[in-house]
């Protein structure tokens, strides 16, 4: 694989995946809604691409054609805030962003690599869809929605022979803008190492990479906890 496309590369994660990858001899194309902040990573091509929009998909494919095909789909595009208040309009725009617009980037790669015959598609979606999390409701259930479709989607593509790989990378709490604020947040990671991680599992073309240790553990004790107590718990 030499082409690949990360979409949400003008900040945070999307950002350093994008220049990890050119460093390691990739041709990469990065899009996001921020297109300034792209013509400093050293992309081979940039295009604005707002997920919400109606028209991102067509914005996708445009990109691909600039760069001559696409091997792999990197997708870090997201919302997330604590709404404990349950503000209508924060629940909102994370469905937009988080359902929507995950739906409609990941569906048109997918149907790319269905045209193709091959790809390679890895998002990254959080631990925090291992269980409803009552600070953040509508965070967390994109989160699990976005876990099962790429579940379904892996399951689709082996059952229609397609030479697709999936890469579902839920990270834990990690040190960008999408979590800063006054909260603090336990075991902070570092994007730097958290990338790594990342290039790692696309690489060796891991299914599910929860990153790092400390929240495999974590997530494997939370699968455990049984609803009635899980409701009793306050986050």
């Amino acid at each position: 694989m030499s082409k690949a496309i990360v979409i949400g590369a003008s900040s945070g994660i999307g950002l350093e995946v994008a220049r990890l990858l050119i460093q390691r001899g990739w041709t990469v194309g990065v899009a996001a809604r921020r297109v300034d902040l792209l013509n400093t990573i050293g992309a081979a091509d940039v295009e604005m691409i707002d997920v919400t929009s109606a028209n991102a998909d067509s914005s996708l494919m445009a990109l691909v054609e600039r760069m001559g095909g696409m091997d792999l789909f990197f997708y870090a595009s997201g919302i997330g805030k604590q709404n404990r208040e349950l503000a209508a309009d924060i629940e909102l725009a994370t469905l937009q962003t988080n359902g929507v617009g995950f739906t409609r980037m990941v569906g048109a790669a997918y149907r790319y690599f269905a045209q193709q015959g091959r790809g390679h598609i890895a998002c990254i979606t959080s631990i925090a869809g291992t269980k409803g999390l009552g600070p953040s409701p509508a965070y967390s259930a994109t989160k699990a929605m976005q876990n099962v479709y790429l579940q379904a989607l892996e399951q689709q593509a082996h059952a229609r022979g397609l030479d697709i790989r999936i890469t579902d990378i839920r990270p834990g709490f990690v040190d960008t803008a999408l979590l800063a604020g006054d909260f603090h947040y336990p075991m902070m990671l570092k994007p730097q190492t958290v990338t790594r991680e990342i290039i790692y599992a696309i690489e060796h073309k891991k299914h599910i990479r929860v990153i790092d240790w400390k929240y495999r553990i974590l997530t494997a004790l939370w699968r455990r906890v049984p609803r009635s107590i899980w409701r009793r718990i306050k986050l």
